[in-house]
């Protein structure tokens, strides 16, 4: 297996250009492995989920839909999401030979990306709480208890999590590290490139820093590929698609509300102020706090 490319430079020095092919297949085959083996595992185990319960103390009032994602945040999703699909495209698809202006498309794309991860980063420090997405302890002795009742049928139900469980913020944060190693690094690569902004410049790192940069964002590529196949697998899942639904329609209902999520540590208030001449279907929505207790 190609693990590493290199080439000769002008100088007939042997420097590193790149990760080797080979791991863009084994990221492909190690991805859809990983789908079938756990729709077959599901199969075999069966499937488990949380019983509802009654409204705690924070939940008085609680109506039939429960606000689970902004119209900034469900705008951010999928506009970022639009973006890594090209850029996942446009990254890996010419290496089979299919040739088409894949350089003006990739960068274009990874400027996107860009603006939606500035913009989420503004919007999460000024109108959202940033503690949300914080790792506790209680979250990794959750995520621990989830993981054993998956494994165990007879393990005890694993505690019902806050606004967002372990495993999404689990996979928040290492979206975000492989992301910004690719937009970074993406961005030292476009000043190799002639574009409307600026002349190309081969000469501002060494062949050295060079090769380094482009090991990181191929390594950040290839880890993109098995985050998002995995991302789109679950988010198709049956018992999943509620979460799916949500960050099209903003919302959930009462009963996945009660089902998934503990009521003391996701307290959501009704918001009449903010509903106050909205319509009849923010009527029915209650407004919940961006924080997890």
């Amino acid at each position: 297996m190609e693990v590493l490319r290199r080439a000769a430079n002008p100088w007939g020095q042997e420097v590193l250009i790149g990760i080797g092919w080979d791991l863009v297949w084994l990221a492909v085959v190690a991805s859809a492995a990983f789908v079938v083996g756990h729709m077959v595992w599901v199969r075999l185990r069966g499937g488990f989920t949380h019983e509802a319960s009654e409204p705690g103390p924070g939940s008085s009032g609680l109506p039939e839909r429960v606000e689970r994602h902004s119209f900034a945040a469900r705008a951010f999703h999928w506009v970022m999401s639009a973006a890594m699909l090209v850029l996942l495209v446009t990254a890996f698809v010419p290496v089979l030979g299919l040739q088409f202006p894949w350089v003006t498309l990739h960068w274009v794309a990874g400027l996107a990306l860009l603006a939606t991860v500035l913009w989420h980063i503004v919007h999460s420090i000024g109108w959202q709480d940033l503690g949300s997405m914080w790792v506790s302890a209680r979250d990794v002795r959750e995520g621990f208890a989830e993981l054993r009742q998956s494994l165990d049928p007879k393990a005890p139900p694993a505690p019902r999590a806050g606004k967002y469980p372990f495993d999404h913020k689990l996979y928040h944060h290492v979206v975000v590290v492989v992301s910004f190693g690719a937009i970074a690094t993406g961005l030292l690569m476009m000043l190799r490139i002639d574009t409307p902004f600026w002349d190309r410049n081969t000469y501002l790192l060494s062949d050295a820093a060079w090769g380094w940069t482009y090991l990181v964002h191929g390594l950040s590529g290839v880890s993109l590929i098995g985050l998002v196949a995995g991302h789109i697998y679950f988010a198709i899942r049956p018992e999943k698609r509620w979460i799916t639904w949500s960050m099209v329609r903003g919302w959930i209902d009462r009963e996945h509300y009660l089902a998934h999520h503990d009521p003391e540590r996701w307290n959501v208030g009704v918001d009449a102020g903010a509903r106050r001449g909205a319509g009849a279907i923010a009527d029915a929505v209650a407004r919940a706090p961006d924080q997890d207790a």
